[in-house]
């Protein structure tokens, strides 16, 4: 009965995100989540940075590109942030995204600023440019230099792939989770392995557009960070971590029940992933 009902919340946010790109209006805005600031520091000085607390949507690349911007409730301009960036599958916009994920009230309560980029169609100058929104985001709220994540999902998957092996952004993220992304072993055989990277790769079992995809993906990852085989089944929640990994970097294969179009039923799961990271240290 939990599955079936989990399956029709996805449904539901798919078809919320579909709404919304077909919609001329924007959506109600998103809940934020006020953060327990363990402490008050000053990672960035007294007016450094002029991005407030709140949402924001109308932010744009040197391009055009444009994205969504979400700070916790009570954002701390003087305290240096988690930045997730989300990436979005092909068609949906940055509040399609936003909705489809459900990323929001819960990122920005764990003290994440989330943004959400629109899509656009894939190409080499197009993924670069995506890969610039960071830069952008950091130099008008606190953000931590070291914990900047990367996720999303079908071509957004595809874009944190990229943006971790391509030779002129591999330095970007400092972990990647990303769901349901067109790469195969045959493709990623073309890029050299990128220093030790956590990862956690989601991909949905009755995923019939990227079948197969997301083991090879999370496979060809294990490699590269020097992991060993995993032992034992998977968890309850579907995830398989592979064990001793080079620098103590984490690696994941979490697999779902959906099909291609469902977000995975792993918001907890990818938070804590990323909250428990650090940067690697080689």
């Amino acid at each position: 009965m939990k599955n079936a009902q989990e399956r029709r919340v996805r449904v539901l946010r798919l078809w919320c995100a579909v709404w919304l790109l077909a919609s001329a209006c924007q959506p109600d805005p998103p809940q934020l989540g006020s953060h327990a600031y363990e402490r008050r520091s000053s990672d960035c000085g007294p007016g450094s940075r002029l991005g407030l607390a709140g949402i924001w949507d109308d932010e744009r690349s040197a391009t055009g590109m444009r994205y969504s911007v979400r700070t916790p409730a009570n954002y701390d301009p003087r305290s240096a942030h988690p930045l997730l960036m989300v990436y979005a599958p092909a068609g949906l916009n940055r509040f399609g995204s936003e909705s489809l994920t459900g990323l929001t009230t819960a990122a920005t309560r764990a003290g994440f600023i989330v943004s959400y980029a629109s899509h656009r169609r894939l190409s080499l100058d197009v993924i670069e440019d995506l890969g610039t929104i960071p830069g952008r985001i950091a130099e008008k709220w606190c953000v931590d230099p070291d914990r900047i994540f990367f996720t999303g999902h079908s071509d957004g998957g595809t874009v944190a792939v990229a943006l971790a092996v391509l030779e002129h952004t591999r330095h970007l993220p400092a972990a990647i989770a990303p769901s349901a992304a067109g790469f195969t072993a045959q493709d990623l055989a073309a890029f050299a392995c990128p220093a030790p990277l956590s990862v956690m790769v989601m991909h949905g079992a009755e995923d019939r557009h990227f079948p197969g995809y997301g083991q090879q993906l999370a496979d060809w990852w294990a490699t590269c960070n020097r992991c060993g085989k995993p032992a034992g089944p998977r968890r309850t929640d579907g995830c398989r971590s592979y064990p001793e990994c080079a620098g103590g970097v984490r690696t994941l294969y979490c697999e779902g029940t959906g099909s291609h179009l469902e977000w995975p039923d792993l918001n907890p799961q990818l938070l804590a992933f990323f909250s428990g990271l650090g940067p690697y240290r080689p």
